[in-house]
């Protein structure tokens, strides 16, 4: 019988600023990528030094950081991994993600020690295929996205090894993000991080007889995206996540802003704790649904979690996101009652903000005393990630959001 405990969450880390925003915000452990080998190529990412400063910092706090290696590789990808994956352990990483059978046999030899965790690109749908990787020595697996929530419980109770499972984030048309679309389309392929999210492009059906001539499929003034999905959110299950045995809450969002990673990391982590602390009345409080809203995103859906997914759960009208509150700045400090707080989006005297703390709670801060960096009054902030000062008479702490409603 697979014992319950209290799931770890798991949340993206893009860079060292989302991190330490993850990190502050509630996460558990944070997964990233170094500068090779990861399906995030675009994403900042971390190069040696900044991962060894990373991992300095996720462990001084007693949580965890895992790097995702996670292409499927080619032949010219393998002559370097050894190195690479060498360099990883040295810099004191907790585990690997890896999808490919191939670097999973490099990484073995390698780095014969370091805990491995199976990639969601591994595509893992069944307790036979989490058994097998349980016998090539898969401390984890991260179930493929296209499960339900009975088929997670059934393998829970038919398996031994770690289960992670995506419980919130954009979800990709292809199975668990093994795509090709991207590559034939492009030249950039998804499948070695390079991803140039066609699912999100407006598409219309042609005829061979009518080359000239395109078909929407849907009558929209928008046209229409027949392979945008809306975006995860099980916030509602999570329960029954709990008690099918899995371990971990992945939240996906490498490429998402620092707002987002702190936003839904903060929403997962009063949930998790709500239901641990009593879990006979857990129920979803309607500000964690408020807060998730604030954020980007596109529509939510549960995904294949309830049912299988149907028009529902696709967005065929836009792939614009939306949000209620948009990120204004970031605050760097607090001194004899005044803020220092880096731009995001342009601010003006006057004006009322959103304040979101690192624990949570939200009050409001009117700007006022606006002055730049050479102390001058100033009655808006027009530059990119300017930094100023205003007046606040409470000291608010490093990394509290400041924010406007839209």
């Amino acid at each position: 019988m697979r014992k319950i405990v209290k799931p770890e969450l798991l949340a993206p880390a893009g860079s060292m600023e989302k991190l330490k925003m993850a990190l502050l915000y509630g996460a558990d452990a944070v997964y990233l990528g170094g500068k090779a080998f990861g399906l995030r190529a675009f994403a900042s990412n971390f190069t040696q030094e900044e991962l060894q400063e990373a991992v300095r910092l996720v462990h001084s706090l007693g949580r965890k950081v895992y790097v995702t290696v996670n292409i499927f590789a080619h032949n010219g990808d393998l002559e370097a991994l050894p190195d690479y994956l060498t360099g990883l352990q040295e810099c004191g990483v907790d585990a690997l993600l890896i999808s490919d059978l191939g670097v999973w046999s490099v990484a073995r030899q390698a780095v014969p020690e370091m805990p491995l965790h199976v990639s969601t690109q591994a595509n893992t749908t069944n307790w036979a295929a989490v058994r097998a990787w349980e016998g090539l020595g898969a401390s984890r697996v991260v179930l493929a996205r296209e499960l339900s929530l009975q088929e997670i419980a059934e393998i829970g109770a038919r398996t031994t090894a770690e289960l992670e499972v995506f419980v919130h984030g954009a979800m990709c048309i292809s199975y668990s993000g093994r795509c090709w679309l991207s590559s034939y389309l492009t030249g950039r392929d998804g499948n070695r991080g390079a991803c140039a999210q066609i699912c999100r492009w407006e598409f219309g059906l042609v005829h061979k007889d009518h080359p000239g001539e395109v078909f929407e499929t849907a009558e929209d003034e928008h046209g229409t995206y027949i392979l945008n999905s809306r975006d995860l959110c099980l916030l509602p299950y999570l329960p029954d996540l709990i008690r099918a045995g899995v371990g971990s809450f992945k939240i996906e969002g490498r490429m998402k802003s620092a707002h987002y990673a702190a936003s839904v990391v903060s929403v997962y982590r009063r949930a998790i704790d709500a239901y641990w602390k009593d879990p006979g009345h857990y129920q979803v409080d309607p500000a964690w649904t408020e807060e998730l809203e604030k954020v980007s995103h596109r529509p939510y859906t549960t995904g294949f979690a309830v049912r299988q997914p149907d028009a529902s759960a696709q967005e065929y009208a836009t792939s614009r996101y939306m949000q209620s509150e948009e990120f204004t700045g970031l605050v760097r400090g607090w001194k004899d009652g005044r803020l220092t707080v880096e731009q995001r989006n342009k601010m003006s005297a006057g004006e009322e903000l959103e304040i979101f703390r690192p624990d949570g709670s939200l009050s409001s801060l009117t700007l006022r005393d606006l002055r730049n960096a050479d102390g001058l009054s100033i009655g808006s902030t027009p530059h990119a990630q300017q930094v100023f000062t205003c007046a606040c008479s409470e000291e608010l702490p490093p990394y509290t959001v400041l924010r406007r409603k839209i």
